[in-house]
């Protein structure tokens, strides 16, 4: 039976389940896009003009990889152990967050040296960046607050505090309006940014792990902790509108840009599920090698990359087709994965080895073998655990 809040979500026009302009692509027109290519002959790869920057847990540093050589260029230390780090496309920064002090730091992408620190509390959990780019959100554990941080005078402006320890938060990008996850009570706060209040506390089955609005804001979708399932709910009235059950307990989530799609990878089967956040429907599983965990998507060409920790390799898939193209081996126990903004090159945080492994992902598709070759390895700093890039 479907809910009211279900009629009430639909799914925007022109975006099917395969997060797909379906009326502009056909699946015969994707099959033969990659011959088509192969016949023009392969692509020679091109420098990406900036830096990515690599939050180094155990080294308690951010290093600085320049792109156009595809070497470490600068070690910058923090004095503690970063956990997450984003950059700022309005300005020459990039920001790490060390959560243990509690402490955001600046770092100028053009000169590459730390310029401002900012402690927002005791103990931080996470950040994003707020719609518009010119405030960054940061959530706290101790205390239990959300910190709004004002950019350009980089300084804590307002707080809004929190019935319980946070886990994670997202933010929409129609309004201002986040969500949090709230451990030990099993609950969801909505909260109002710009009244800087919570709008409502909404009880849950199980204890949130990962909150992420869909991509039109319209509704929350929820992964709890020791379930395998996930929960829909509807943004404006916290209705819950499906529980989906899964195989895995999901600890990963990774959208389609168009939001049209969501990959989930956990505990439980070594697969990836795929979720249409739209249809409110489980798609399919694919098996993905051994213990799945890390994820990213690349646009040109559409492909899925997932991280397979315990066998030091990367499975690479077609995602109009949910073919595995390739498994590509990299450094010892691989993290996080970040696509070059040219959708170029995959940068793999290898977390035991201590290096980034950069795949070419045109190199990939040519090949159409199940190994394929790195482009290149670059040693950074101990155990990588985040990274942004920064165009220059």
């Amino acid at each position: 039976m479907i809910s009211r809040a279900h009629r009430r979500l639909g799914r925007p026009a022109g975006v099917d389940g395969f997060g797909l302009q379906s009326r502009l692509l056909t699946r015969r027109s994707l099959l033969a896009a990659p011959a088509l290519l192969g016949a023009c002959g392969r692509p020679k790869g091109t420098a990406f003009p900036g830096h990515v920057f690599v939050a180094n847990q155990a080294g308690r540093s951010v290093s600085a990889i320049d792109l156009t050589s595809f070497r470490a260029v600068r070690h910058i230390g923090l004095g503690a152990a970063p956990a997450a780090i984003v950059a700022d496309p309005r300005r020459e920064s990039v920001y790490a967050l060390t959560p243990f002090t509690g402490t955001l730091h600046e770092i100028n992408a053009r000169s590459l040296s730390l310029v401002r620190t900012l402690r927002v509390g005791a103990a931080a959990v996470a950040m994003r960046p707020a719609p518009g780019g010119e405030t960054l959100w940061v959530l706290c554990s101790e205390p239990r607050q959300l910190v709004r941080v004002d950019l350009d005078r980089f300084r804590s402006v307002s707080h809004i505090r929190l019935p319980a320890v946070p886990a994670d938060f997202d933010i929409a990008w129609q309004d201002s309006r986040a969500v949090v996850c709230l451990s030990g009570q099993s609950g969801l706060a909505t909260v109002d940014l710009a009244a800087g209040r919570i709008e409502r506390n909404s009880p849950l089955a199980v204890e949130p792990r990962l909150a992420r609005f869909r991509s039109d804001g319209r509704a929350i979708l929820v992964a709890g902790h020791r379930e395998r399932a996930l929960t829909i709910l509807e943004t404006a009235t916290a209705e819950v509108v499906v529980r989906l059950p899964l195989t895995i307990e999901p600890r990963n989530f990774c959208f389609t840009p168009d939001g049209g799609q969501l990959f989930l990878t956990g505990d439980g089967l070594d697969a990836v599920a795929i979720v249409f956040p739209y249809r409110t429907e489980v798609a399919e599983t694919l098996l993905a090698g051994k213990s799945p965990g890390a994820m990213a998507v690349s646009t040109r060409p559409a492909l899925l990359l997932v991280a397979n920790p315990e066998s030091s390799g990367v499975a690479v898939f077609e995602i109009a087709t949910r073919r595995l193209l390739a498994i590509v081996s990299v450094g010892a126990e691989p993290g996080a994965i970040v696509i070059t903004p040219d959708s170029q090159y995959a940068l793999v945080l290898n977390q035991r080895s201590s290096d980034v492994a950069v795949i070419r992902l045109a190199a990939v598709i040519d090949r159409r073998l199940k190994m394929a070759p790195l482009f290149t390895m670059i040693p950074v700093g101990s155990f990588p655990v985040s990274a942004a890039v920064r165009r220059l």
